[in-house]
């Protein structure tokens, strides 16, 4: 297989496997997609953010592992830990159930939507823990970080732009909490393989 196109894809799915777990960000981009209000500059913020910092954190982290040699196995081993604390977060989730879609009130303003959006996106640790720490730590794996990085950012482009678009579409599957317990456990089972496969060496 083509070292970009295989590197690209393990971006993608590294990417959009982090990005499914249900969070404050991925709700409010499914509530204004119900809603129909400012989804363009909603998803544009999100996806733009996320291809920002993944950026950073893949040419950062490479640049930081040529340095320190023994950066890239401690980077992998604490992305395997926080994989799998995140899987078994998830995981309990979908144990507890009780989540649920909240539509909300009004749509409101443009400038207020999107204030909202780079709140729940620059302001959370966790997206930092994503794209800098994690998704640049796994990218020195590959021989074409470039092509890794650039997957991660289209799984972001993609997510985002289906889950704006096609929340119309969700709302009957996503009113009810069993959909989001099923969802929950599809992304506590894919975090925990992501980390085996780091401990492992694959």
């Amino acid at each position: 297989m083509d070292v970009a196109f295989s590197s690209a894809a393990a971006g993608f799915a590294l990417g959009l496997s982090l990005i499914l777990a249900i969070g404050a960000q991925n709700a409010f981009v499914l509530r204004q997609g119900l809603r129909r209000a400012h989804v363009l500059p909603v998803v544009l913020v999100c996806a733009i953010s996320d291809a920002v910092l993944i950026g950073a954190g893949v040419a950062g982290f490479g640049a930081a592992a040529e340095a320190v040699p023994w950066l890239a196995l401690a980077m992998r081993i604490f992305g395997a830990l926080f994989l799998t604390w995140y899987g078994l977060r998830s995981l309990r989730a979908a144990w507890r159930g009780g989540a649920a879609m909240d539509a909300g009130a009004g749509a409101g303003s443009l400038r207020r939507a999107v204030l909202t959006c780079l709140a729940l996106t620059w302001l959370n640790p966790h997206v930092y823990l994503d794209t800098v720490v994690l998704l640049g730590s796994i990218s020195a794996q590959y021989d074409d970080r470039l092509s890794f990085a650039l997957g991660a950012m289209s799984a972001s482009f993609a997510f985002f732009f289906s889950l704006g678009y096609g929340a119309r579409a969700l709302a009957p599957v996503f009113a009810r909490p069993t959909a989001w317990r099923v969802l929950d456990l599809g992304v506590g089972l894919t975090m925990l393989a992501i980390a085996a496969g780091l401990i492992l060496g694959a």
